[in-house]
């Protein structure tokens, strides 16, 4: 027979509660929301989170307030809420390298086990580009160059940014083996790629999205499965001659694990109306982000992919965190 007490703490260890109020949707929430932003504030993780708690706000009845928790690549923040309380109150939107990091370093907490996802935010496809005095005008003309002995070398923002893995999953379906330089940033890595330091980079489309316009740069394969609405006559990778090419960052809601479902349930079904607001859709785009929604086992599915799919080119580069 179990005694009450047991039964206590068996639903406490699988995340049940005793308490009607901390199961009663209605009950919820009575006090204000944080969205924990792992990232100074100013950037395109911290634009979208601080987009999402206007509307988030007015849908609850409740102040949501962005913490931007910046520090250790990006775990920091991360970390923080993976130990807060599971009761929806505090949310994180980690980064983009969010499934890239367990590859990368040891943790100090479980990315799949320690969180609850609540919505797919947006994506942020990648478009290759290059510099104009490069003899390619396509993938396939690049590819061949590639396999010249004259080596090319494409920027990265970072080891194990999304842009990095880009290029060397890039090299890996094409044969070549183009050569990494690291930059502190996206900024930096334009800079270089337009005096021609470097010969081509996977970057953000707004970063260079006006470069493209003025000649300064080519853009010739945005790296996601469908092309962009941004840049509709740039081909996919995928179409170009890389079939299975699928480089996409992105950005999720994730609570702490054990968070009670109906609470998850409400945050998903609020986040998906806003997201589906012709002026949160417009200013996502605006910052090159493609809006988002699903449900939380949609999320959690992707993460688990995308961490798998990371997770083998991290492997077959031999690529190490500095």
């Amino acid at each position: 027979m179990i005694h009450r007490r047991q039964l206590v703490a068996l639903l406490a260890a699988t995340g049940f509660s005793c308490s009607p109020s901390a199961w009663s949707q209605a009950d919820w929430p009575t006090k204000p929301i944080k969205i924990v932003v792992p990232v100074a504030a100013g950037g395109g993780t911290d634009f979208t989170a601080r987009v999402l708690a206007e509307k988030l706000s007015t849908a609850l009845g409740q102040p949501v307030i962005v913490d931007n928790r910046p520090g250790a690549s990006g775990n920091l923040g991360v970390q923080h809420v993976a130990n807060a309380p599971a009761d929806g109150y505090t949310l994180v939107m980690p980064i983009t390298s969010f499934p890239i990091n367990p590859s990368l370093q040891k943790l100090p907490f479980d990315t799949v086990r320690d969180f609850a996802p609540v919505v797919m935010v947006g994506t942020l496809p990648l478009v290759l580009v290059v510099h104009p005095g490069l003899a390619a005008k396509n993938v396939q003309e690049l590819i061949a160059l590639g396999t010249s002995k004259k080596p090319l070398s494409y920027a990265n923002s970072g080891t194990g940014t999304t842009a990095h893995l880009a290029g060397e999953l890039f090299n890996r379906m094409a044969g070549i083996q183009m050569t990494s330089i690291n930059y502190k940033g996206g900024g930096p890595a334009v800079n270089d790629l337009l005096g021609g330091h470097v010969q081509l980079y996977f970057s953000t489309i707004p970063s260079v999205s006006q470069h493209i316009e003025s000649g300064k740069l080519r853009a010739l394969a945005v790296t996601g499965k469908a092309r962009s609405p941004e840049l509709p006559n740039v081909p996919t990778v995928a179409e170009s001659g890389l079939p299975g090419f699928d480089v996409t960052a992105w950005f999720g809601v994730f609570a702490p694990a054990r968070t009670p479902k109906p609470v998850i349930d409400r945050l998903n079904a609020e986040l998906v109306k806003i997201l589906a607001m012709a002026d949160v859709r417009q200013k996502l785009a605006n910052h090159g982000v493609q809006p988002g929604g699903g449900t939380p086992e949609s999320l959690r599915d992707f993460l688990v992919s995308d961490i798998d799919k990371w997770g083998k080119v991290v492997r077959d580069a031999g690529i190490r965190a500095e």
